[in-house]
């Protein structure tokens, strides 16, 4: 365990560990200290300038984030010479920006918007005219977009591939004020994590070209939630936002730091699974293939839950442990049997040794906690035997439909899918983000959602129709 010190920040004494960055320590903290080139998960590079603190004893200011702690250390952020020094730096920085905050797709969430904005840069020095010019909607691949004119060469990105993915595909091209961001010829971006240049990039230099123009930011609204893309359990931000006479719709999903679980950074397939939230939706539920409402559905449900004595639920590895549980108890007051058997959501070329696993599903290991059986031997005997087979949410019958021949199919999904087809009864359930939960990631990590999205229509979850079913049968009749 490093040791702690005593130093003063601000006039607040405080405890920080003994050679650590002085910038994460104001970071932590929540002080408040301009920084363009620094990242948590990039470590220091040093060449914005734009962290100068005063440190008593010190002739000259000292950049922070190439400061280490040390004890009794007396660390000023404010005051009128410190703030002289940063507002002059960021005056450099400004010189040959443009003035395209208004197309911008960055703003709101531009940092140099951020400082110019308290620094109170309300009247330009600089001759317009003379600013030096730079390309502009370069796309670089994998849905990254330069606009080399915005970059303030804090060289995150270049970082990102050189100390993350390992793949070089970034670089300072050309020299001095002329100096811009670029790829090697012949080298477009194309590594799995590519797209998380957009978030370390403090400007609007580097954009998502797949949310490019579609939303501004400032009329989004977030929650923390996690991605079911794969086993991890990355954490995430999902914004979203409800129009009017519209549906809440997602536009993206964004990495939320997690030093457990994901770190800082997630995957580009993780990242744009979002569009698979609204994609092929099932709505309306269905009665011997005929279009019905949900009362009806589930008043039959019931009456095949208590006429059929052999009864098989098959789960999805995606639903919240809260589901399952339920699910669980419910087969146990109907004396039927429960498996998790999902083979198909393994893909070993998904995997790599960074983030992404090869089970593609966000909540298996809790398949082992409630001692849900997903062995092949046990789903295949107890299929054998089941005249009634509930599926909820699991994908394996759909290369498999031969499989329900001769047997009573209730489905619950949220998207459409052949099993739907060959189902008695079939229910629209919420999705994975319209519903509130905990998953359990590879590492035995639990995490809670708590979803936000806003539908006109909102489906039933899984917990809803079981308390229904649960009900029915105490009360036993309809």
């Amino acid at each position: 365990m490093s040791e702690m010190v005593n130093i003063t920040i601000n006039g607040v004494e405080m405890q920080a560990n003994k050679n650590s960055l002085l910038i994460d320590k104001l970071l932590d903290e929540n002080i408040h200290i301009p920084h363009f080139c620094y990242h948590q998960a990039l470590g220091k590079d040093g060449n914005c300038r734009m962290c100068m603190v005063e440190i008593e004893g010190q002739k000259r200011p000292q950049i922070a984030c190439d400061t280490p702690v040390k004890d009794g250390m007396i660390v000023r952020t404010m005051g009128k010479n410190i703030e002289k020094v940063r507002r002059d730096i960021l005056e450099l920085e400004l010189i040959n920006h443009p003035i395209d905050c208004p197309t911008c797709d960055q703003a709101g969430e531009c940092k140099l918007q951020d400082y110019y904005m308290l620094s109170g840069f309300y009247e330009s020095r600089i001759n317009v005219e003379s600013k030096n010019h730079a390309r502009k909607r370069i796309d670089l691949g994998s849905n990254v977009m330069l606009d080399q004119e915005r970059c303030v060469l804090c060289t995150r990105c270049v970082r990102f591939c050189s100390k993350i993915t390992k793949t070089n595909e970034l670089g300072v091209i050309n020299r001095a004020d002329h100096s811009v961001i670029g790829t090697f010829p012949g080298r477009p971006l194309s590594n799995p994590y590519a797209m998380n240049v957009i978030d370390i990039c403090p400007v609007g230099a580097l954009t998502n070209k797949d949310f490019r123009f579609k939303q501004r930011v400032w009329f989004l609204e977030t929650f923390d939630a996690i991605c079911n893309g794969c086993s991890k359990g990355c954490n995430i931000y999902v914004d979203h936002r409800k129009e009017k006479y519209k549906d809440d719709q997602i536009f993206r999903f964004r990495p939320r730091i997690n030093k457990s679980v994901n770190g800082h950074f997630i995957c580009d397939y993780g990242r744009l699974s979002y569009k698979n939230e609204s994609d092929n939706r099932f709505e309306t539920p269905l009665l011997n293939k005929i279009p019905t409402v949900i009362d009806n559905t589930i008043t039959n449900l019931f009456k095949e839950l208590t006429t059929n004595k052999n009864i098989l639920f098959v789960l999805s590895a995606n639903l919240s442990y809260e589901e399952m549980q339920n699910v669980k108890n419910l087969a146990s007051k109907l004396n039927g049997n429960i498996s998790g058997y999902s083979p198909d959501t393994f893909d070993q070329d998904f995997a790599d040794d960074y983030l992404k696993t090869s089970d593609k599903t966000a909540n298996r290991t809790a398949f082992k906690e409630l001692e849900i059986d997903e062995t092949k031997e046990y789903f295949e005997s107890k299929l054998e035997s089941a005249s009634l087979v509930i599926i909820i949410e699991n994908s394996y019958f759909e290369n498999n439909i031969k499989l329900l021949e001769n047997k009573k199919v209730i489905s619950l999904f949220s998207h459409n899918c052949l099993t739907i087809e060959h189902s008695n009864i079939a229910i629209p359930i919420a999705s994975f983000y319209e519903k509130s939960g905990i998953y359990i990631n590879k590492n035995g990590i639990k995490q809670k959602v708590i979803s936000k999205i806003n539908k006109n229509n909102q489906k039933e979850t899984i917990t809803t129709i079981i308390e229904h079913l649960k009900s029915m049968i105490e009360k036993g009749t309809l």
